[in-house]
């Protein structure tokens, strides 16, 4: 019988596994200590130029009517994460986004989230000045903005979780066609990219930020004869492997770190890819078994038989795929659990991957 604790754990545990994993990414990078991290990796080379302690949360909406001609339009604009640090009297504004897909528009996307930035900022100032009446000519009035008013720098960063390489645009040149003659006159904007699955040179000092990067690395490149070797040992906080599992789009995992979590365990990664991929070949040595059974009784037992066998390596071979085990691990998987020889494992990966 379930106790109304136990319903209460299960709701939340319910409610949990709903979250988009842009919002687990979020909740991970609102960390001061993440945060910081991140940018000094990526910008000063591990130098501990940011510090957590002087980061403070700011306004992610940024949108803004923009006025032209008598026209006046609201242009909606929201970055993931912002961060605001002082330098004595002034202060640096630091934004992220997540990106799990390649965006080809992703340069002109991020200069208008900064420009959205600096324009908020300027409303600010013109509305306070506005109020005070505080301007020393005709010109200023009519700017909003005094000769010695400054806004402050915004620095964004676009962090790329896909695990495909990024062939998109790096810069609002590559997104244009511009003639030879006229190139030197076109402005640019470049934006800050660093991708997960090519960030092994990065330095960082955290240890949940390192274990992050690294483990999802690791899960791209199918290395998991690397994973037993160094995080064999290692058990590792349940809600990094919720993020874990968020970036590699992994919902298995992240349901797994969750029930782990609400026991108020840690998770052994090497173990809970292996239960995972262990549970995916028995759902589907079992739905085979279903389905041979269902397929013997409609169209005789012998082609039923051969129909769930194929149904479950099929499955095999795409849930071991989903949890970015080698071809060479699922090859040898089915040939024990099917019975098969190395050229028909080999062929069924081929045509089922």
């Amino acid at each position: 019988m379930i106790t109304e604790i136990n319903q209460r754990e299960v709701l939340d545990t319910t409610e949990k596994n709903r979250i988009k994993p842009d919002t687990i990414l979020k909740n991970f990078w609102r960390d001061n200590r993440h945060f910081a991290d991140l940018f000094n990796a990526v910008f000063f080379n591990g130098e501990q130029v940011l510090k957590p302690q002087d980061l403070t949360e700011a306004d992610t909406d940024v949108s803004s009517m923009l006025k032209f001609n008598g026209h006046a339009e609201t242009v909606q604009k929201i970055l993931d994460v912002v961060k605001k640090t002082a330098y004595g009297v002034d202060f640096v504004l630091w934004g992220l986004e997540n990106q799990a897909k390649i965006h080809y528009a992703m340069p002109l996307r991020h200069m208008v989230g900064d420009a959205f930035s600096y324009m908020k900022e300027y409303d600010e100032i013109a509305a306070v000045n506005k109020k005070n009446g505080d301007f020393h000519s005709a010109d200023e009035f009519l700017s909003g903005f005094k000769k010695t008013d400054r806004l402050h720098p915004v620095i964004s960063l676009c962090v790329y979780y896909g695990e495909s390489e990024w062939d998109g645009p790096f810069s609002l040149k590559d997104m244009l066609e511009i003639p030879e003659k006229i190139e030197p006159l076109v402005s640019d904007y470049r934006m800050n990219l660093v991708q997960v699955r090519s960030s092994g040179e990065l330095c960082f000092s955290d240890p949940d930020v390192n274990m992050v990067f690294d483990m999802s690395r690791l899960i791209y490149a199918r290395d998991y004869a690397k994973i037993k070797e160094v995080y064999s040992d290692h058990d590792i906080p349940a809600d990094l492997g919720v993020v874990i599992g968020a970036i590699t789009e992994s919902q298995k995992l992240i349901d797994h770190a969750l029930e782990l979590e609400q026991r108020g365990g840690k998770i052994n990664m090497c173990n809970a890819l292996e239960e995972l991929r262990q549970e995916g070949v028995e759902e589907g040595r079992q739905k085979g078994r279903r389905e041979g059974r269902l397929e013997g009784r409609q169209e005789g037992r012998q082609e039923g038989r051969w129909e769930g066998i194929l149904e479950g390596i099929r499955a095999t071979v795409r849930t071991c795929r989903n949890f970015n085990i080698s071809e060479a691990d699922i090859v040898r998987n089915l040939m024990n659990e099917f019975s098969l020889s190395q050229e028909e494992a080999v062929n069924y990966v081929k045509k089922y991957w």
